[in-house]
């Protein structure tokens, strides 16, 4: 029996489709299907199944001092959650004759193939061989197997080396760094190779938007006229050339103004076109592709998400490339005719094999994967959903752009004169669109200026004056931070944007384009103090070269290694010295993290804490002298803004919660005004109303939320959700049922006409019941599909499941949405 190893799920079930002409059948082994057809069996793994850690007797913080983890031995063990998938392997491969690793093909794959491969070997001396595909196209993949090659230790050991010194560094510091801080629990402080030069990188733009000076300039502005056609002209310098249309010096500014304002007519001095070309764009490499889907309003996490997918769908290349420029073997007629059956690029691919079809090279060429493009196999209509869909186009958009034609581009330059002041005007026209016309994605705004002759003379209206100041630079959204990661040598093209997922989860950074908490600071000012390696990028950059070393069988795996804790046990060497004084620093800053302002009653901080059930609220660093405290909504966490509250000078809060994420704003403000806000009563309580005289009342709560309540709470805990948000309007209408009046939530453009609470809430129920998977709000048809693809057909399946795991299994979907369906189906 011939045994395949893929390195998730949906790619076993593709390479069983492909392999056995759709004849393969499936059964379930410990929980993990196994795909059969004659002689074969296909298994699929979930990532890596086995995991790197620390001896047993290094896990307890309070007895290992971090140092020690430095000259620590490293041990690989079953991952914990996928040790089904582990005995299946090894019971698999006791019956084979021969096993073929069918992993992705990247450092990373390779790992996670020779760690298949070593647990083969506990079993079984069948040979091993290896399957290099860079897409699941029925053609290349049926073409790997027909040749298959031997597995790539020496490139597997440069992801060994990733591995381990990334436990060590990470581990050690982490644990240093929060000790130090006395931080534990939930709330240590995280410190990693590659996340912390990313977070310094991160924090630097930060500090040089603060520290900007801007200084005022001032523009002038005005309009000609030709045959009634009005366009703007703008005043420049001439003596410095078209450039300097900034006036640093405000009396000139002013003089300029009033010269223009004072004439009627400006004479034209110059009158110059020019044609430019515009180039197609490069292929797409991994950090090209992430920028372009950041355009489209993806995050980088989202946008790889969405790329493995349609890769492991068969529908387009590798995604983790650095390569742009396409092998010679690559068809580009072939491709184009497979692409003009297409419904919506068909007429495009058409056009262009009509043309030279000579694509775009850019400056990157490697051997491992070509740039990512569309395989020839189309999506049916059905089989994408809409994100899929947007990027499936991109990429294909993409490819076609790649082999269209230039563009032209029409430039009129004009120059006229107001006695010795100059003005200019700069026309463009698209002549030919070119490859435009197959990838919209870039700007091709036109800005008109009429045919003009020398020493016309043209009418002068609407003379402005603006007052401006410069700007500080931007911050780096996703994409942009990508780029430069690359050009630093942070990380690799497959784990930078999980970097910045990470720096997310971890709450170093909030918003997009992300931006650094105090945490953040505080962990980046510490390392730079204390010891730079920690943030610096040059340590990683290094290692980075290194690993390629590995790969290339140029050194040893063990030799970078001990290099690695060589330089660690130097970082130590400078921590240990200042430890008591970083400490004291981390929590200070800490503590300014979770600060309000002052207490209203003491004066001391008030604090954002965390009760021993889990919720959030606000409390005195006085207590317990001081026990003033304040809610805070049960959900979600909380994060505090630097926008404070004018009357109590407190920094509002925002509530992260998922899809659910709202500003609470000013604790003290929401607590004051559900203290102010009186009860209105809308019918009798329906529990106690006949008995006891109980009445409903719409109630606002002092973490804000608002409910229809008992009047008699606490005797009676009869309640109905409301919404948040919105003006709540109680019409005369009246519930026939309940004989309660119907309501109207006024927020946004359209009321919203809740009617009865009970009928309302009663409905709310019979929309969140789940019977089966598709229920759960979130998860459609497709979704069901892929779940059941890794065995997950029931409910009991789902919430028997480990949600990372899921997560790993099944492509495009979080551990999180995992984690959210499961409470849904309690």
């Amino acid at each position: 029996m011939e045994l395949i190893i893929t390195e998730k799920e949906t790619a076993a079930r593709n390479i069983a489709e492909i392999l056995s002409g759709g004849g393969a059948d499936v059964e379930r082994r410990n929980g993990v299907n196994v795909y059969k057809w004659g002689g074969r069996r296909c298994v699929g793994l979930s990532g890596h199944v086995v995991e790197n850690d620390f001896p047993p007797e290094y896990s307890n913080w309070r007895d290992v001092q971090p140092v020690e983890l430095i000259d620590a031995d490293v041990v690989v063990e079953p991952h914990e959650s996928r040790e089904n998938i582990v005995r299946t392997l090894r019971l698999l491969a006791r019956d084979a004759d021969s096993v073929v690793i069918a992993t992705d093909y990247d450092r990373e794959g390779e790992l996670i193939g020779k760690e298949a491969h070593d647990l083969v070997r506990e079993v079984s001396d069948a040979p091993v061989k290896r399957a290099r595909f860079s897409s699941f196209a029925e053609r290349e993949v049926t073409e790997a197997f027909s040749n298959l090659e031997d597995l790539d230790f020496d490139l597997a050991a440069a992801g060994e080396a990733r591995q381990e010194i990334d436990l060590v560094w990470g581990a050690a510091l982490t644990r240093f760094l929060s000790l130090a801080a006395k931080q534990r629990g939930e709330d240590f402080i995280s410190v990693g190779r590659v996340q912390s030069p990313t977070l310094k990188l991160i924090v630097d733009r930060e500090r040089e938007i603060e520290a900007f000076d801007p200084e005022t300039y001032w523009e002038l502005f005005a309009d000609l006229t030709k045959d009634s056609e009005a366009f703007e002209v703008q005043y420049f310098d001439a003596n410095e050339g078209r450039g300097t249309d900034r006036v640093w010096d405000e009396a000139l500014a002013e003089s300029v103004y009033e010269a223009l304002q004072e004439t009627s007519t400006a004479t034209v001095e110059k009158v110059s076109r020019r044609t430019r070309t515009d180039d197609p764009p490069n292929p797409f490499n991994t950090t090209q592709y992430i920028r372009a889907a950041g355009s489209l309003g993806y995050s980088a996490s989202r946008a790889m998400s969405f790329a493995e997918e349609l890769y492991t769908s068969g529908y387009i290349t590798y995604p983790r490339t650095d390569n742009t420029v396409y092998p010679e073997d690559l068809d580009i007629e072939d491709l184009l005719d497979d692409l003009s059956a297409h419904r919506e690029f068909g007429e495009d691919a058409e056009e262009l094999l009509d043309g030279d079809c000579t694509p775009t090279e850019g400056d990157e060429e490697t051997t491992d994967h070509p740039p990512i493009h569309p395989t020839g196999e189309l999506p049916a209509g059905s089989a994408l959903g809409d994100d899929e869909r947007e990027i499936y186009e991109l990429v294909v958009r993409r490819f076609l752009a790649t082999v269209a034609d230039p563009a032209e581009w029409e430039h009129l330059q004009v120059t006229a004169r107001v006695g010795e002041h100059s003005l200019k005007a700069n026309g463009k026209r698209l002549v030919e669109p070119g490859y435009h016309a197959v990838y919209p994605y870039f700007n091709t705004s036109e800005n008109h200026v009429p045919d003009l002759d020398e020493g016309e003379e043209l009418p002068v209206e609407d003379v402005r004056l603006d007052e401006k100041e410069t700007q500080p630079p931007r911050r780096r959204g996703q994409s942009r931070l990508i780029e430069r990661m690359e050009e630093m040598g942070i990380g690799t093209k497959a784990t930078r944007h999980n970097t910045i997922e990470k720096l997310y989860d971890r709450g170093y950074i909030e918003s997009d384009p992300p931006r650094p908490t105090r945490l953040a600071r505080a962990v980046v000012d510490a390392g730079e103090q204390y010891a730079d390696l920690v943030v610096s990028e040059e340590m990683t950059s290094q290692l980075e070269r290194d690993m390629a070393a590995i790969a290339d069988g140029e050194i040893s795996l063990d030799d970078v290694t001990e290099e690695s804790r060589e330089m660690l046990s130097a970082v130590f060497d400078e921590l240990h010295a200042s430890r008591e004084e970083l400490g004291a620093d981390l929590r200070k800053s800490l503590k300014e993290d979770k600060t309000l302002g002052p207490c209203p009653e003491c004066g001391a901080d008030l604090l954002v804490r965390q009760s021993r059930y889990g919720s959030h609220f606000v409390g005195c660093d006085g207590y317990p002298d001081c026990e003033f405290t304040l809610p805070l909504p049960s959900s979600g966490k909380p994060l505090i803004l630097d926008e404070t509250c004018d009357e109590h000078d407190l920094r509002k809060v925002k509530i992260l919660d998922g899809r659910s994420t709202f500003v609470h704003g000013c604790p003290l403000c929401a607590a004051e005004e559900a203290d102010a806000e009186a009860d209105v009563v809308i019918g009798d309580c329906p529990d106690c109303g006949e008995e006891h005289g109980g009445e409903l009342a719409i109630k606002t709560l002092r973490t804000g939320s608002r409910l229809v309540g008992c009047t008699r709470y606490p005797d009676c805990d009869y309640s109905l959700p409301l919404p948040r948000r919105g003006e709540i309007e109680v019409t005369d209408e009246r519930c026939d049922e309940h004989d309660l009046p119907e309501l109207v939530v006024h927020s946004g453009d359209e009321p919203w006409e809740l009617g009865c609470p009970i009928c309302n809430y009663r409905d709310y129920q019979e929309r969140q019941s789940v019977g089966d998977l598709v229920d759960i709000d979130g998860v459609g048809e497709k979704t069901v599909e892929k779940l059941a693809a890794v065995g997950i057909e029931t409910l009991d399946d789902l919430r028997e499941r480990e949600a990372d795991t899921v997560a790993a299994e099944v492509q495009g979907v979080s551990a999180d949405s995992v984690r959210t369906w499961q409470a849904k189906a309690d």
